[in-house]
């Protein structure tokens, strides 16, 4: 006999329904407990503790999937003397040391940077701004074919398309010339990567490993920590980072998507091993192996460039990418332009770019005029109409998809790397940053921006204020998906 809404509950029934409001509640608050203990902002605490304990059944399996924002067991050599990888890299980081940009340690911007970053400015360098995908591969692809004993090469995104097809015969053929190749991958963002293309490489001698985001028990259930970084580095010599992964569609051969813009760096000297430790640091997490590279560095006394490379994470001690940002902000005296595809600034870069803005130094975001990510667009308004009002300038890129992220500091400095201004970049994803102290480079990338501001539309605040209620709605909606974008 079917039941009613006015059937009582067999009794077994009834005790196994409340055994598991019971065991959802409890689950729900030590889960909460863990967030209160973890969580890093005040907004995003509350907001899981009251979700925890009044809907535990939706929000304790969110929680323990996207909410969490400390990568459990991942450490870091330079700042952990204890670890096998610290004791066996101690003597090649001592090296390293020697090569330390003296400037740094007199100006409290800089040593501020080196202090998160657990690593000196290095001298010696030789750096190359690289626009746009063709341009970037064909350095990238011309740095393998010359190299002589090792690769290193790590992206977030591979596609096994055309460019991917090229990467992976590059490799290969590096393997049969007897060099000794590394290919790490982050699985997420590579989950469309067929097990077809990995096995051919590994078929082929390269070492293939995934980086592993979801090992370690305090890890087991996340799909929020990613491994967004692009590094290769060629014989410990050469290295490259910045903002392209694998895939046509980063040389534009996408037409859903059209012209892709976008911002790398070459880098020869002593700051190619920084990078080279930044891989290792995750190559050891992802495969408890070390491999045995050469660590003597290239110096290169005709360009002598000081490079810091600043990797970032959730396994970090501080928030490094917020920070990093943030004292990056608070130098400038003249001016400070950065571009990034997504723009969600966690609350201490908001607060300083209005502060700057008020101050008379001149503000400049740029920013795609439409994301790949709807949430993205609509969440942006949501706090671009007071940075307006502070004088912040907004620009708009118009030419294809801006997926550069790069900095400007007056004229001093600028930086390249694959950190967002968003809370992904800052908290839940592994990142990386080039930070080079050159006049010569910032009036590189200083033309750079001025090219992309050309191509640009400078927002007014009529842009937000003549928005419907319907868009502020959707606005304000996407900005409390601000923690996990």
């Amino acid at each position: 006999m079917p039941l009613s809404f006015t059937t009582p509950l067999p009794r077994k029934r009834r005790w196994r329904l409340i055994g598991f409001f019971v065991l959802a509640h409890l689950i729900g608050f030590f889960s909460s407990i863990d967030a209160l203990m973890s969580s890093r902002t005040s907004q995003g605490t509350v907001a899981w503790i009251v979700s925890l304990n009044t809907v535990p059944y939706l929000s304790a399996p969110i929680y323990w999937v996207f909410g969490r924002d400390r990568f459990q067991g991942y450490v870091i050599a330079r700042r952990d003397e204890d670890t096998a990888l610290a004791i066996s890299m101690l003597d090649k980081t001592t090296e390293l040391w020697t090569h330390r940009y003296n400037g740094a340690r007199h100006n409290k911007q800089l040593h501020g940077i080196e202090q998160l970053a657990k690593w000196p400015f290095l001298n010696g360098n030789k750096v190359s701004l690289l626009k746009n995908g063709e341009q970037t591969f064909d350095s990238i692809f011309a740095g393998i074919a010359a190299a002589e004993r090792y690769l290193l090469v790590q992206f977030y995104l591979v596609n096994a398309d055309d460019l991917g097809q090229r990467l992976r015969e590059a490799l290969i053929a590096k393997v049969e010339e007897g060099l000794d190749v590394y290919f790490l991958y982050d699985e997420i963002g590579s989950y469309g990567l067929p097990s077809s293309y990995l096995q051919s490489l590994r078929d082929g001698g390269v070492q293939v490993h995934r980086f592993h985001s979801t090992r370690g028990p305090g890890n087991r259930f996340q799909l929020n920590f990613r491994n967004h970084r692009k590094i290769v580095v060629a014989d410990g010599m050469r290295a490259w980072v910045g903002g392209l992964n694998v895939g046509d569609e980063y040389l534009g051969k996408d037409p859903r998507i059209g012209r892709w813009r976008d911002t790398h760096l070459k880098i020869e000297g002593p700051a190619a091993l920084a990078l080279q430790m930044t891989f290792l640091e995750d190559w050891h997490w992802a495969t408890d192996t070390i491999p045995e590279l050469d660590w003597q560095p290239a110096y290169h006394h005709d360009a002598d460039v000081p490079v810091l490379i600043l990797p970032s994470g959730p396994a970090d001690r501080f928030e490094t990418a917020s920070l990093m940002m943030q004292q990056s902000i608070h130098a400038a005296q003249q001016r400070i332009w950065i571009a990034s595809p997504y723009f969600v600034p966690d609350e201490g870069v908001q607060g300083m770019l209005k502060l700057a803005a008020v101050s008379g130094v001149d503000v400049r975001i740029l920013i795609p005029e439409v994301p790949d990510n709807p949430l993205l667009f609509y969440a942006a308004y949501a706090f671009i109409e007071p940075l307006l009002e502070a004088g912040v300038k907004v620009y708009r890129y118009q030419d294809g998809f801006l997926h550069g992220k790069a900095f400007l500091v007056d004229d001093r400095g600028a930086a390249v790397g694959t950190v967002n201004l968003d809370n992904r970049s800052f908290r839940l994803n592994f990142e990386v940053t080039a930070i080079v102290l050159d006049q010569q480079f910032a009036r590189e990338v200083e033309a750079m921006f001025e090219e992309d501001f050309a191509r640009s539309r400078q927002m007014v605040l009529d842009d937000i204020r003549q928005l419907t209620f319907w868009h502020r709605l959707a606005s304000r909606a996407a900005y409390l998906f601000a923690p996990v974008l």
